[in-house]
């Protein structure tokens, strides 16, 4: 608990047999009250390692995509009762040590969601993170900045921390299956005026840790773009994403 709230930690998993033990024994359990995890049908043993953990376990019979995968997570959060929900991926990427800062930010009543920000200081290039990626991710956020008014350092980060209020308000169920989720997340929860905070986060790029082709790169900054876009349009009155109204499913 944290100021009488409870903390759940979810971790959309894919093939994360052999770095789910290593994120999960660095989690702060002083704070976090509940564990979730969902494996996306994986090829690996990340159910059988899960459940020995003595991780709830969700189990997906076929894949449904990373954004899927986050919508089972979030859901299964609110229904077991979190009031702050992090999502943290269990490849060991991000450190789960900063979950206790995460969730006091948003404890304390000073924000809505939390992002980590690998941008913030100088750890993206020194933990590895590929030139071409590191490229995008700062021209994908400027873009995205002026088109959705914000000062956000990158929009891109896996790891993030949210209030049950935002989890409660978004139309989650609109946005897509895929890893364009996460973007089009951070855009409803500013078109809802959530008050958005960033703290600075390490990564770590490593041959176990999860990472999306070039090609699924490309897809993924196309859709970004895309996402921001409709936020402008929407703001104009040009249009009406299902994404930004309130009880739109897919």
């Amino acid at each position: 608990m944290m100021n009488g709230r409870k903390v759940a930690v979810v971790l959309p998993a894919y093939n994360a047999a052999l770095t789910l033990k290593k994120t999960y024994d660095e989690i702060p359990f002083d704070v976090v009250d509940d564990v979730i995890l969902t494996d996306d049908c994986s090829r690996d043993d990340t159910t059988e390692v899960s459940r020995a953990l003595g991780i709830h376990t969700i189990v997906h019979v076929n894949n449904r995509g990373y954004g899927g995968n986050q919508k089972t997570c979030y859901a299964a959060a609110l229904e077991r009762g979190a009031d702050i929900v992090i999502m943290l991926h269990p490849d060991y990427q991000y450190t789960p040590r900063l979950v206790t800062a995460m969730a006091s930010m948003i404890a304390s009543d000073q924000f809505d969601a939390v992002l980590a920000s690998r941008i913030l200081g100088t750890g993206a290039l020194k933990g590895g993170m590929p030139m071409y990626k590191y490229v995008a991710n700062r021209a994908l956020t400027l873009i995205q900045n002026l088109l959705m008014g914000q000062k956000v350092s990158e929009y891109h980060t896996g790891y993030r921390a949210f209030s049950r209020k935002v989890l409660e308000t978004l139309p989650l169920e609109a946005c897509s299956d895929d890893f364009v989720f996460d973007n089009q997340m951070l855009a409803q929860a500013t078109w809802f005026d959530f008050r958005i905070g960033e703290i600075s986060c390490p990564t770590k790029y490593f041959e176990e840790a999860s990472s999306i082709n070039f090609k699924r790169s490309c897809i993924y900054g196309f859709g970004v773009l895309g996402t921001a876009l409709s936020f402008r349009l929407a703001k104009l009155g040009l249009a009406k994403p299902a994404i930004f109204q309130r009880g739109v499913a897919q």
